[in-house]
């Protein structure tokens, strides 16, 4: 399911956007170690269409959505 989340973000004076922690519902923050890739795609699992952020967190591999104004992230069931 998506899973939404607050993101702190970077906006440079390019209009880009780089995610910089996600902030989970329960207030636990966590950093994007590293933004590894950046694509206009959908979720195949949950539908909805942006932004695709491939990330790294904690040393894991994730996809974080931007559908602007929200950012969600594909809930590990």
């Amino acid at each position: 399911m998506k899973q939404y989340v607050d993101v702190i973000a970077y906006h440079d004076q390019y209009d880009r956007v780089t995610p910089l922690y996600i902030v989970w519902d329960t207030g636990i923050k966590y950093s994007v170690d590293k933004v590894l890739k950046i694509e206009r795609a959908a979720s195949l699992k949950y539908g909805g269409v942006g932004l695709r952020y491939t990330v790294r967190i904690h040393g894991q591999m994730r996809w974080l959505y931007y559908e602007n104004p929200k950012w969600f992230i594909e809930k590990i069931e």
